[in-house]
């Protein structure tokens, strides 16, 4: 569990790096940004009626609909408009997971996946014994509500991507979940691989592609300059977040962040930390740029169509610093300030509230959240609680059978042709294999060999079964307690 310093040792605050004037990319905000970003939140409030006063603020000062209009410039409206409802969307699930069980974020997995695959209609599932409700949960609903308008015109290999890398997002936001129940922080390898998932930001990459109607072909998309540029681009915004967010996750004790990683593994202070972290974001934006000049040709209208793509992740890299000072999820209302002088006094560590998914979801949504995959789970237990005790028994025979009996299967052992191939090597010191019956008959005549190996076999394993049976009975006390 991650201590954080005593008072005295405390920073009262820290100082951003200025990773908006290392971005030289211009910034570019679609001509109807404003327009589709109003119509977005409105169509995430009204699917949301639990949302409270309070909660629809915070969706509005979001401006996930602005974010989208900076980093998707050149798309249609009609497409703009499908990638903002996602955005909103997929803020929307990182506020219900926050503070979720590893159970929990299965159930939202399975549903939110149910209906980017079944995109006609609810279609309940099964899986290790948990059946979905009948009733299908809200996040499904909002799911298969945006993703049924993005399949209308979505290229195959989008679509695909799509799919797939949301479903990593799951993988790993579960794998948070089980790091948060657990009390663990992962070291700093094991974080970026995570975070390079549980960020949201691959599926964003497959709707670069749908916003420009393109369809990168695989071995495009797999050559290892254009990995290199995705894998850039996300480790610059999710990175940068880390910085942007620290304030407001370490109020409420939330530790994914690289910056808590670097303090508690490495020995940074506060400071060094994010100066540690802001120096790895200007190296990534260099590296965007040396890898974008290293791209390959495949023909004419492929590379027109990967000139636009890459374009994206910059409008992304971007868009991304400029508008985390915009929305007030990290600096409240006074992200232009902090933007010119980039000084972050730390808010005061909070009590622990409801959980957002409690708040965001209703008692029938809640209940099959938190409550349907109990069931097998709590019977696993009671069956390998009683299988612990079965094996401590057979344990305790076996050892005991081994010491009494160790005698008489000894010198059962000894009449075997096997067994006296094995004591007459010892005996003799001979290394060579008993292949031919000519050589084990003249091993039958070594007898006196024989006994003393099988003596030096009794006393042997007389003493492996002691220490077996002492093994047994230290495990079985420590089970005890």
């Amino acid at each position: 569990m991650y201590t954080s310093p005593s008072p005295s040792d405390q920073p009262t605050f820290f100082v951003l790096p200025d990773l908006v004037s290392h971005c030289t990319f211009p910034l570019v905000y679609h001509r109807n940004g404003d327009e589709i970003a109003a119509q977005s939140v409105q169509w995430l409030d009204s699917n949301c009626p639990l949302l409270n006063d309070k909660q629809r603020n915070a969706l509005a000062g979001l401006q996930a609909g602005e974010l989208t209009a900076y980093c998707y410039n050149t798309t249609t409206p009609e497409r703009l408009r499908v990638v903002s409802d996602f955005m909103n969307y997929l803020f929307h699930l990182d506020n219900i997971s926050d503070g979720m069980m590893t159970r929990e974020t299965d159930v939202l997995a399975d549903v939110v996946m149910n209906a980017l695959w079944f995109t006609d209609a609810y279609v309940p599932t099964s899986k290790d014994g948990y059946t979905q409700p009948k009733d299908e949960l809200n996040p499904g609903k909002l799911a298969r509500d945006f993703f049924g308008r993005c399949i209308k015109d979505a290229s195959p290999g989008a679509q695909a991507r799509f799919k797939e890398t949301f479903e990593l997002f799951f993988e790993t936001v579960n794998i948070q979940a089980r790091a948060r129940d657990e009390g663990i922080i992962p070291d700093l390898e094991s974080y970026i691989n995570v975070r390079r998932d549980t960020s949201g930001c691959k599926p964003c990459w497959a709707l670069i592609e749908y916003a420009l109607d393109i369809d990168l072909p695989d071995h495009v998309v797999e050559h290892p300059i254009i990995e290199a540029l995705n894998q850039g681009t996300n480790d610059l915004v999710t990175w940068s977040n880390d910085i942007f967010s620290y304030n407001v996750e370490q109020s409420r004790g939330d530790t994914h962040n690289m910056i808590v990683i670097l303090m508690k593994y490495h020995g940074h202070s506060l400071q060094s930390a994010v100066d540690f972290v802001g120096d790895l974001c200007a190296q990534t934006i260099d590296t965007f740029i040396e890898n974008s000049k290293k791209l390959p040709s495949w023909g004419p209208e492929i590379d027109e169509d990967v000139r636009r793509y890459v374009q994206g992740l910059q409008d992304w890299i971007v868009g991304s610093l400029h508008w985390s000072f915009m929305t007030r999820r990290y600096f409240g209302t006074e992200g232009d300030e902090v933007k010119k002088h980039r000084t972050i006094k730390l808010l005061p560590l909070k009590t622990p509230e409801v959980t957002a998914a409690s708040k965001m979801l209703s008692d029938r949504e809640k209940e099959a959240l938190a409550l349907a995959p109990v069931v097998p789970t709590v019977d696993k237990v009671t069956d390998d609680s009683a299988a612990e005790v079965y094996f401590l028994v057979l344990c305790w025979i076996c050892c005991l059978f081994l010491i009494l009996l160790t005698p008489l299967s000894a010198l059962f052992l000894s009449s075997t042709p096997l067994f006296l191939a094995r004591s007459s090597c010892v005996a003799t010191n001979e290394k060579r294999s008993f292949k031919t019956s000519r050589r084990r008959t003249s091993v039958l005549t070594n007898s006196s060999s024989n006994r003393r190996a099988t003596s030096d076999f009794i006393f042997q394993n007389r003493w492996w079964g002691l220490a077996s049976f002492g093994i047994v009975v230290l495990f079985a006390v420590a089970k005890v307690h």
